[in-house]
């Protein structure tokens, strides 16, 4: 088999930890001897143990000798710092590895080539690039966190064929199907953030968990200026943490944290440093249109997650966005949803 075959596995593994590991990447790690694989692992946890420590806990007692005279393949450059747990490089270079194939390097200012350096001059032949482009892609967000010192953006709405989003005066407007419900329901379980408009909030009444989905449920967060949202809205409800963007307090209260910000600040430059300093690497917006069309003015957003209704019409309502311009990338049909994915060119 090829190098290929076996960072393929990787990734495979990796995803297994979607939606538990960040603001970590996703991580998946093998370890092979005489093309046979001996030991297997994934960063399942953050602040848990990593890959490659997964990886060699999972040789067999039979096989531990073997170790020193396997090949390690890893989906990211083992890191060489002390974080929420030791340096992997330091287990490899203990364990007498020999060869290490990694997949791409890690763009994190600690790690960024200095794992491989490391390994390098213990004298252990590493190997890079390999399936590079797979592997950035499913740490997409992280990468782009790293990279461009901002979350990875969602932007994310149903409308219906007409292309309208809700009713007149903001009818609430059932258009996704349940299906797609659940679809979104897991898009929420894998991402870190959600965000809603103060309308979306008090006439939808959303409370944005992904309970329809195994997984933990995002970080909520409402843009209410004048604190027009009563206690009792579902947004506060249930065990999601709540964050209140507003013009007029600061603070924790009843498990709610309001962070004030001034009038005539640029908001969304403001909600994206808070979400950077806070280590929060991916966000989805799911509307309104006022809010869903300011990310797209401020071209603040990777990708547009479209549900259109294609049996749906109702004449007359509140307009969609306008999808910018984007290369769309996927479309799937679920019984009358159409779910299109458009990148942000």
């Amino acid at each position: 088999m090829s190098d290929e075959h076996y960072i393929k596995r990787c990734l495979q593994l990796a995803r297994l930890g979607e939606g538990y590991v960040a603001p970590n990447p996703m991580v998946g790690a093998l370890l092979l001897h005489d093309n046979v694989i001996i030991g297997e692992g994934y960063h399942q946890l953050y602040g848990g143990p990593h890959a490659e420590v997964n990886c060699l806990r999972s040789v067999s007692n039979e096989n531990k000798h073997l170790v020193p005279f396997s090949t390690l393949y890893v989906s990211l450059e083992p890191c060489a710092h002390y974080g929420k747990t030791p340096p992997c490089v330091d287990l490899i270079i203990r364990e007498k590895i020999k060869k290490v194939i990694i997949a791409c390097v890690d763009p994190f200012a600690k790690v960024n080539g200095l794992g491989v350096a490391k390994l390098t001059a213990a004298g252990i032949a590493v190997k890079d690039a390999v399936l590079e482009l797979e592997a950035r892609e499913l740490n997409k967000r992280f990468f782009y966190f790293h990279n461009k010192k901002r979350p990875y953006i969602f932007l994310k709405w149903a409308q219906t064929n007409d292309g309208f989003i809700a009713g007149t005066n903001f009818g609430k407007q059932l258009i996704s199907n349940e299906v797609s419900n659940r679809l979104t329901h897991h898009l929420r379980s894998t991402e870190a953030a959600i965000m809603v408009g103060t309308n979306t909030a008090m006439y939808d009444q959303p409370s944005l968990t992904s309970r329809l989905w195994p997984g933990k449920n995002p970080l909520r967060i409402v843009i209410d200026k004048h604190l027009q949202l009563l206690a009792t809205a579902a947004i506060f409800k249930d065990d999601a943490q709540v964050v209140v963007i507003n013009y007029i307090k600061d603070g924790l209260q009843n498990n709610i944290r309001f962070l004030k910000i001034n009038p005539g600040e640029n908001l969304i430059t403001i909600i994206l440093t808070w979400l950077y300093e806070n280590n929060i690497t991916s966000l989805i917006v799911e509307g309104g249109t006022k809010l869903l069309q300011a990310f797209i003015d401020e071209n603040a957003w990777n990708e547009a997650i479209v549900i259109s209704n294609k049996a749906l019409n109702i004449g007359t309502g509140i307009a969609a966005p306008l999808v910018p311009t984007a290369t769309q990338v996927s479309e799937v049909k679920l019984r009358t949803d159409y779910i299109s994915i458009h990148k942000n060119k």
